[in-house]
């Protein structure tokens, strides 16, 4: 059920970007299967450089992970999750579907005009534009104050400043049994000095 409307959505997009079918002509025929546990989502690219759902016995040539916490990233652009997504089998297609990621673009503002008008189409795709800024910051905002929560309130995280304050007294520690050591040696030293034949 996933399958067909994520494949119709991606080729609406793909239609408006011919660099973005050129790109994908190149992997003609491959399958990609994209993970979101409990979601698995499989497409292979066309000869026509759009994609339709992979058949059941294609075997992946890239198969790329994401955790709902990336996806959540994704949402908001944030350019560093494509880093943590894990990713096995081939190295260039990945780096064709990551281009497409970053660049292919709705433009929500054309798709609504031939529906309700330019004026109209303008004033909902801008409410719509609002209304993401406030969820970014809002979710930036939740973010901030669930991390100090768990850093101030209920500790299950540590604060920078507290783990700078561990590393120094670990290497304290460190150095103190260092000198314990020699110390306890030279006195073995001087014991066996000591020690008549």
């Amino acid at each position: 059920m996933l399958d067909p409307a994520a494949t119709a959505f991606i080729n609406h997009l793909l239609r408006g970007a011919s660099w973005a079918r050129d790109e994908l002509r190149r992997f003609s025929g491959m399958t990609a299967r994209f993970e979101v546990m409990p979601l698995a989502l499989s497409l292979t690219v066309l000869e026509s450089g759009e994609i339709a759902p992979a058949a059941a016995a294609a075997a992946p040539a890239v198969t790329i992970r994401l955790t709902p916490g990336l996806m959540l990233r994704f949402a908001v652009r944030d350019e560093t999750a494509w880093r943590e997504v894990g990713i096995a089998g081939d190295t260039d297609f990945a780096s064709a579907i990551n281009h497409l990621v970053r660049n292919l673009r709705w433009d929500v503002e054309e798709d609504l005009s031939r529906a309700f008008g330019d004026i109209a189409a303008h004033r909902m795709a801008e409410s719509g534009r609002t209304f993401r800024r406030w969820g970014e910051q809002a979710l930036l905002n939740t973010g901030r104050s669930f991390a100090e929560y768990w850093t101030e309130e209920r500790p299950l995280i540590a604060s920078a400043h507290d783990l700078d304050d561990f590393n120094r007294a670990v290497d304290e520690l460190r150095d103190d049994v260092a000198r314990l050591e020699k110390r306890f040696e030279r006195y073995l030293n001087r014991q066996g000095a000591k020690t008549p034949e």
